[in-house]
């Protein structure tokens, strides 16, 4: 059983930065693949960013590529997005997410960048882009 909490969202303006973090009240944090995911009104959710349990590896959408960075602090029990350089697209909810336990037998791509592998889900935080 793992909680997870977003907060951090809100309205940014085109071009500006925007942090949000992904609280766990997990006491097995540093077992959980951590991702985040996003979904806009009328569209599926969708894969932003995902981090290992040691934070050893990182993977990122085609859309967020080099805008966006994913990181954790196991000590902390929280899971960051740090969004740069956004834009009015980035606008959607986004959702954190956990993988516990961690998926074995699967390409590391496709364990950490698919909804389906995840087990537990934050509530979302809103997150809008104004243009």
């Amino acid at each position: 059983q793992v909680q997870l909490v977003e907060s951090g969202g809100g309205l940014v303006q085109a071009g500006g930065s925007l942090r949000l973090s992904c609280a766990a009240s997990g006491r097995t944090f540093s077992n959980y693949a951590l991702g985040w995911f996003r979904q806009a009104p009328g569209k599926e959710r969708e894969f932003a960013a995902a981090i290992t349990t040691s934070g050893a590896r990182t993977y990122y959408a085609d859309s967020v590529k080099g805008r966006f960075s994913i990181s954790r602090d196991n000590a902390k029990n929280t899971v960051y997005l740090q969004m740069n350089s956004v834009k009015p697209e980035d606008t959607a909810v986004y959702y954190c997410a956990a993988q516990d336990p961690p998926r074995t037998g699967q390409a590391m791509g496709v364990r950490l960048t698919r909804a389906y592998q995840y087990d537990f889900w934050g509530q979302g935080t809103q997150v809008t882009v104004s243009s």
